[in-house]
């Protein structure tokens, strides 16, 4: 028995030499490093323990991150220490000489690579990325890790400026300054690895400008014809940095120096285009733009008003046949054609002495009239800004009386404090006192029809003879009469005018037309209604007169061959019936049967 006993012992302890002592794997080796950061060029030496380290081997492990998965870097080595000059997170393990007897994973250790720069590329951006900035516009710029994965990442922000960007991801600037001007940088830094960091970014300019911007609005046409489209452009820098632009109509306020504004239909947020069409301007009107971006939305400055003028009050036809003027009523197709002058329009402009061009030494009288109490005479020279009567005269009640000598080619208007704008006139002053000769023409426009006559007035000369006159520089005159008289004034004679006497010529005045517009209208006025039921009847009344002939009767035969309804070819037609009421002119044309 002694000798079995002998034998079992002898098996254990060979097993035990061989294969270890089957808790192998409860053991935790232990891993230390003689230094946790490796100098540009070193390296660093970990040394794994295992208690009882006879007949161990050992594998090595590195990970990037603590997210990251480890990685076996040398495997069952009979060295318990191992030199390494890489940063990163690493630990050991043991093994018995089966591989099936594992210690524990050892601690971890972190080796950190002094000056270590990653892969990793860092990037500066800007939103929104506008070229130029304005004073309390919002602004973000972000610092972005390329490829960065899922590596937690801390920043570090370089710049040219006083201000300095925290340590974060990104940065808002809520309102923008002059000291937020400047060049920006960025690096990204491993979080769990202070030693890992990317490559400055290459820089990112931010310049911001105090002033905002002023956009500068033109129109087009200048001068409008009545019922005309009137284009609106808005001109900013950088046009495509994200604006868009507000429209708005000049509302005069004699309470301000300049004016209220009133948003133009169909553009409450704003539009893209940096054009604006107002359809069916009549009458002298004041525009002004802006434009907007960004969230909060940023505003630029006002655009200095611009004007188009109208000449006069144009003849337009209105959908109430109650307000004056007369109607057509044709019984062929009893449609209604309407016409209608404002006669009284809420505020005019006159001049005295009336006519376009001045000699620089006159007096002028420009005088305001219409529904208001309150006036102020506005001008705008060829060169330079609009201003008022009291900047530069003083205002009488609604006249301003001026010297020209002082003021040179300007258009002048009136602005009521009820919010109107009269007709506009284009005034020409002629500097010559002693040798110069201006055109007498009207200021108004000359409604279609009407005659005109235009003169040449010397400054020492009340009487010329032998005058020429141009239109659109073509002579159209060049007798010996004084004045250029034009019987019947048609759109045709609309133009440019001007005048020469003894080889001196004036300056030449655009003479404005203007038409009466006629067009179809429909109504539902009960007095149009009845005129049209009573002409109805009478037309029922004269059929049967004339039914009541014998087909053989030469007043029937004359109805078959010309018909009722080709009243306006027939030659014994005659007025039968007319009607007035409330402005409609209705006239009947019948033909008549004589017995």
């Amino acid at each position: 028995m002694g000798h079995t006993l002998l034998c079992v012992l002898s098996l254990f302890l060979l097993n035990t030499l061989l294969y270890g002592d089957g808790q192998a794997s409860t053991r935790k080796p232990t891993l230390t490093a003689d230094k946790t950061s490796i100098p540009a060029g070193g390296s660093v030496t970990l040394t794994c323990s295992v208690e009882d380290s006879i007949g161990w081997r050992y594998d090595w492990f590195r990970r990037t991150s603590q997210s990251s998965a480890a990685k076996l870097i040398k495997r069952s080595s009979l060295h318990h220490t191992i030199s390494v000059s890489e940063g990163g997170i690493y630990h050991c393990r043991g093994r018995g000489v089966k591989q099936v007897y594992y210690t524990e994973d050892s601690n971890a250790v972190t080796i950190e690579k002094i000056g270590e720069c990653i892969f990793n590329k860092a990037v500066v951006t800007q939103q929104p990325n506008w070229s130029e900035i304005y004073r309390g516009e919002t602004i973000t710029v972000r610092c972005e890790i390329q490829g960065g994965g899922d590596t937690e990442w801390e920043y570090e922000w370089e710049t040219t400026t006083s201000f300095k960007p925290s340590n974060q991801h990104e940065h808002r600037i809520s309102s923008a300054s002059s000291s937020h001007s400047g060049d920006y940088w960025c690096k990204g830094r491993v979080k769990s690895s202070q030693h890992r960091t990317t490559e400055w970014s290459s820089s990112v300019r931010l310049t911001v400008y105090d002033n905002k911007p002023r956009p500068v609005l033109t129109v087009s046409p200048s001068w409008l014809s009545p019922g005309a489209s009137v284009t609106l452009n808005c001109e900013v820098e950088h046009p495509s940095a994200g604006w868009r632009f507000y429209w708005y109509k000049t509302v005069p306020d004699l309470s301000l120096y300049y004016y209220s504004y009133k948003l133009l239909p169909g553009n409450s947020r704003g539009t893209e285009q940096d054009s604006y069409i107002v359809h069916g301007q009549t009458h002298t009107a004041g525009y002004v733009c802006r434009a907007g971006r960004g969230d909060p939305v940023f505003y630029t400055e006002n655009s200095e008003p611009k004007f188009v003028w109208s000449g006069g009050q144009f003849v337009v036809t209105k959908q109430n046949v109650n307000i004056g003027g007369f109607c057509n009523i044709s019984v062929v197709d009893l449609t209604p054609h309407c016409c209608f002058s404002d006669r009284h329009p809420a505020a005019s402009l006159t001049v005295n002495p009336d006519r376009v061009q001045h000699f620089a030494s006159d007096s002028v009288s420009l005088s305001c009239e219409g529904n208001s109490t309150e006036w102020r005479v506005k001008r705008f020279p060829e060169h330079g800004y609009q201003s008022d009567c009291s900047d530069w005269r003083r205002m009488t009640g609604s006249t301003c009386n001026m010297r020209l000598y002082w003021y040179g080619n300007a258009v002048y208007w009136c602005e009521s404090g009820s919010g109107e704008f009269s007709n506009a006139v284009n005034i020409t002053v002629w500097g010559d006192y002693y040798y110069g000769i201006i055109l007498v023409s009207p200021v108004h426009p000359v409604t279609e029809g009407e005659s005109v006559s235009l003169g040449c007035r010397f400054r020492t000369e009340k009487n010329l003879s032998s005058v020429f006159f141009y239109h659109n520089d073509k002579l159209i005159q060049s007798d010996t009469r004084q004045e250029l008289n034009i019987s019947a004034v048609s759109k045709s004679d609309e133009g440019f005018y001007k005048c020469q006497w003894s080889e001196r010529k004036s300056a030449q005045s655009w003479m404005s037309v203007k038409v009466a517009v006629m067009e179809p209208k429909s109504s539902s006025s009960p007095v149009l209604l009845i005129v049209l039921l009573l002409c109805g009847i009478v037309l029922i009344i004269l059929l049967l007169l004339c039914c009541c002939r014998k087909s053989t009767d030469p007043c029937w035969n004359r109805f078959v061959q010309h018909s009722l309804f080709s009243h306006l070819q027939l030659r014994n037609s005659i007025t039968l019936y007319t009607f007035f009421s409330k402005g409609v002119h209705l006239t009947f044309f019948a033909n008549y049967c004589y017995y």
